[in-house]
């Protein structure tokens, strides 16, 4: 782990880098563990000494050393008067692991840049711990990106809930599916691809029990990436296909949600089965909180998304928009009956984006007061 995740090598970067640059670097080596790290955030570091950069690591899973740790050990002797640069505030407390400071200063780093602070008070006071022992701290260095990054373990400290994406695919004229239920495929090899990516960055994707039925999702990377989430079911009844996809748990877990209890199902062993008293996005987020899931994303069918946004669970979206049209009366859309009846009640996107991706467009925003 320490050979894969750590540079030893002494890499040289022009007089004209800047906090700013190396913090980015931290940002890049930080990403190298999503999916991985939850219920810990997503670091990376960098250690510099007489303009080079003599170590770099990153937190590659919950459990396993941090990445100032990593870093530390890939610059040996030479961190003695170096400067660390890390993009979340170095913990100072013992948890599973050491507290980040003490290995900091044993080491003799007498600078320390650090991109944002701590949201999680069990594991902040790096920085005060840090100035206390005369090491000079240098804070807010590309914080919005450092927040971005982390997005979903700062709502879970702040919320204790799991981060919420909201994920779709639709024609131009808003449509899932044809008036037969055909929905195979409303975007792109591209964009599907970008799927399969976005669930390697989740630890969690959600479906309802319609989809399972009428789409046997496998809810996997695809080979995008190693790392496949957690795949959850929401089922009331449990009446569900005996031969589905997601029955098969060599390369991923299976997670059912349902209100019978006792559960009474012919499903395989290895797919867990929890009942609750009611069957909401709400309740089963909380219960996914409580597994440490970071970040969730609700692949779902109508129904079950509007249900979501309106108990207020939902924060973000993702939506794919295909340059086709197919009509009809009864065709699918994304989102069911919200209850809504005048335009100005409806939910408002901010920070959106729009992206170009194969023939499709993609645009991702965030759910205002979400």
């Amino acid at each position: 782990m320490i050979s894969s995740n750590t540079s030893t090598g002494e890499a040289a970067f022009p007089p004209d880098k800047t906090h700013s640059t190396l913090m980015r670097r931290c940002l890049e080596l930080a990403a190298k563990g999503a999916g991985r790290t939850s219920p810990n955030p997503m670091v990376g570091s960098v250690i510099v000494k007489d303009g080079q950069i003599v170590g770099e690591g990153f937190h590659p899973q919950a459990g396993q050393p941090h990445a100032e740790v990593f870093a530390l050990r890939a610059a040996g002797d030479k961190a003695q008067g170096a400067t660390l640069y890390v993009n979340l505030e170095p913990c100072n407390h013992t948890g599973r692991t050491p507290p980040c400071t003490e290995a900091v200063l044993k080491a003799g780093i007498t600078t320390v840049v650090i991109g944002m602070q701590d949201p999680n008070p069990k594991a902040s006071g790096g920085i005060e711990r840090l100035r206390a022992a005369g090491v000079t701290v240098i804070t807010n260095i590309e914080t919005a990106a450092c927040e971005r990054l982390n997005e979903a373990f700062i709502h879970r400290i702040r919320h204790r809930q799991p981060f919420s994406i909201l994920k779709y695919a639709m024609t131009l004229d808003g449509k899932i599916a044809t008036d037969t239920g055909h929905s195979a495929w409303v975007t792109s090899p591209e964009s599907r691809q970008r799927v399969h990516q976005l669930r390697g960055q989740c630890d969690a994707v959600i479906v309802g029990g319609n989809t399972v039925r009428r789409d046997n999702p496998h809810l996997t990377s695809h080979g995008v990436c190693d790392h496949n989430p957690l795949r959850v079911v929401m089922s009331r009844s449990l009446d569900l296909p005996t031969t589905a996809n997601l029955w098969q748990t060599e390369t991923a877990a299976t997670l059912v949600f349902t209100e019978a209890s006792p559960p009474k199902t012919t499903l395989p062993k290895q797919v867990e089965v929890i009942s609750l008293r009611q069957l909401t996005p709400a309740a089963v987020l909380d219960s996914l909180y409580t597994r440490g899931i970071s970040n969730v994303l609700w692949e779902c069918g109508g129904t079950l998304a509007a249900a979501a946004l309106r108990q207020g669970v939902i924060q973000k979206v993702w939506a794919f928009i295909a340059p086709k049209l197919i009509g009809g009366s009864q065709g699918r859309t994304p989102l069911g009956d919200m209850g809504l009846t005048e335009m100005t009640e409806a939910l408002i996107l901010n920070c959106t984006e729009l992206e170009k991706i194969g023939p499709d467009w993609l645009i991702q925003g965030y759910l205002a007061n979400n």
